[in-house]
């Protein structure tokens, strides 16, 4: 399993940047590969990817969420194996840093091969940096969810 680990300062307040992060539907107009992602409610996502001619569907847990905060996840059924967390610190009122670590697991030649190249660090980077610019431009906007997720297992959580 691979890990990554990247972090970019927004100019937005903290409040803008996770509530636009908790739009999860709107994550294929800033995160490459990404096709669809159905909110089916408020733990569980199904994600449509397709990254170097592969298609990938999954679904994805989320284990741990606080406001303002962060949000961690863990994929549970699909080929891809993947958990994360990202985190948001306030930086100003109109300042706020975004860090994002993902442990995951390539399947299949082309995927290990992609992470043996650092194309994955480099996929992750290139995410955040256009998640930045969609932000920054006003992006969806469309409010966020607010409530609190608590991790039923401890262990589970990044």
């Amino acid at each position: 399993m691979s890990t990554v680990k990247e972090a970019i300062e927004v100019e937005v307040s903290l409040r803008k940047a996770y509530d636009q992060w908790t739009q999860f539907e709107e994550f294929p107009n800033f995160m490459e590969g990404v096709d669809e992602v159905t909110q089916l409610d408020d733990r569980h996502n199904h994600w449509i990817t397709s990254i170097g001619g592969v298609r990938r569907e999954f679904d994805t847990e989320i284990v741990d969420q606080l406001a303002d905060d962060r949000i961690t996840w863990r994929s549970i059924d699909g080929e891809t194996r993947q958990r994360g967390s990202v985190r948001f610190e306030p930086l100003d009122d109109m300042h706020t840093r975004v860090e994002l670590t993902m442990d995951v697991e390539p399947t299949g030649m082309a995927e290990k091969g992609a992470d043996a190249l650092g194309l994955i660090d480099r996929r992750v980077k290139g995410d955040l940096r256009r998640f930045k610019d969609y932000v920054e431009s006003g992006g969806a906007d469309s409010g966020g969810w607010r409530g609190r997720i608590r991790p039923e297992d401890p262990g589970s959580v990044l």
